[in-house]
């Protein structure tokens, strides 16, 4: 795809992970715009999967015309240019390094927990009964990343001091379907619960809400316009013929 003048990130709703990464963005406050896309839709269809076969998001599309994606790929991207450091560490520091850690669990382990909950809810051709299987496994698994998580915090505000970072923003794309699903008891992890309470009160967060949600007032000025997904898609279509 040919350069841009922002990057554009495609942010996925209904309740998309993507919200962390719209979130991070707001945090580090440089130009970027945003394409939205119905996962129970638009994603789905073959112009889509020209520009993620894996049928995913998010995706982006850099500053030099590049498509991105996997979100762990796109947050790395984030930290190259963090030259001000609001979102990471400096490179080779323990503290990007723990950093590191806590976006491949959060990546990982407890999103992946999710997994057997969301195939419950979107598996139409399943018995009741598998469908409560998946759920009893998916709940089982969702607990014991929490537990995990939970032990893994300290006292600061966020997850790598009193100041968030890229983790916390991973962290708060994912943590919300918790309360979809009915997974846990938020009381059982006052630390988690605390920093949900601490991060969705942040007005970036908020910010990646009403995009989702389709409202994309307020924000903090970088997000620069919202790019509709049929352009991103001809552009990428214009590209492959290239």
């Amino acid at each position: 795809m040919k350069a841009t003048s922002e990057p554009i990130f495609t942010s996925g709703f209904p309740l998309g992970s993507s919200a962390g990464l719209v979130t991070a963005f707001e945090w580090l406050g440089q130009p970027y715009r945003l394409t939205r896309v119905d996962m129970l839709g638009e994603m789905r269809t073959e112009a889509y999967k020209r520009l993620n076969g894996r049928v995913e998001t998010p995706v982006l599309i850099t500053d030099e015309g590049r498509v991105l994606t996997e979100t762990i790929a796109i947050a790395l991207w984030l930290e190259g240019r963090d030259t001000e450091r609001r979102i990471s560490f400096e490179p080779g520091t323990p503290q990007a390094d723990r950093m590191h850690q806590y976006l491949a669990f959060l990546n990982t382990g407890f999103t992946g927990a999710f997994y057997p909950m969301w195939v419950a809810l979107e598996a139409a051709d399943a018995t009741e009964g598998e469908k409560e299987t998946l759920r009893k496994f998916g709940r089982s698994f969702v607990a014991l990343r929490h537990e995990q998580l939970e032990a893994m915090i300290g006292d600061s505000d966020y997850l790598l001091g009193n100041e968030p970072t890229l983790a916390d923003a991973v962290f708060a794309g994912v943590a919300r379907w918790a309360d979809f699903h009915q997974a846990i008891e938020p009381r059982d992890y006052p630390r988690i619960r605390a920093l949900r309470q601490r991060i969705e009160a942040d007005p970036a967060f908020r910010f990646a809400l009403a995009v989702e949600d389709g409202k994309p007032g307020g924000g903090n000025g970088a997000m620069k316009g919202l790019v509709p997904l049929e352009d991103v898609l001809r552009n990428a279509s214009r590209a492959l013929a290239a």
